[in-house]
């Protein structure tokens, strides 16, 4: 039970950066993606999981690796700052973008996620020092 406090509060500065690049996610994209998959948009969910395991995967190689909580929040917002180079990537990629989620392309939807998983995966292996 000694580490249960290191424990805690990298687990809880964790899911507040899950809940953070969620709500900034959610909030900066101009199509509602909850809306959409509540009305059963695959595309939708498929884009939204993609972004969200992309953030995820560095998040958890920084909370892995960090020495301390102040490093964890640095790597924490640098990894915000990959996933939204990879939104504008995929903005890049596929003009229209936002309405072809809406419209359920999930072909837009992969390119999005992989894209998303991609960098995610790369920032991860760059966090590891």
């Amino acid at each position: 039970m000694q580490g249960l406090p290191a424990f805690a509060g990298y687990f809880a500065v964790g899911l507040g950066f899950v809940a953070l690049f969620l709500a900034l996610y959610l909030h900066l994209t101009p199509h509602r993606e909850l809306a959409l998959i509540r009305a059963g948009n695959l595309a939708a969910s498929t884009a939204l999981s993609g972004a969200l395991l992309g953030f995820c995967l560095p998040l958890s190689s920084a909370m892995a690796h960090s020495v301390a909580l102040l490093d964890l929040a640095i790597w924490g917002a640098i990894a915000l700052v990959a996933q939204a180079a990879a939104y504008g990537l995929t903005r890049l990629l596929l003009p229209g973008f936002p309405a072809r989620i809406e419209r359920g392309e999930q072909s837009a939807a992969i390119l999005s996620a992989t894209l998303h998983v991609g960098v995610g995966l790369l920032n991860a292996a760059a966090m590891v020092y």
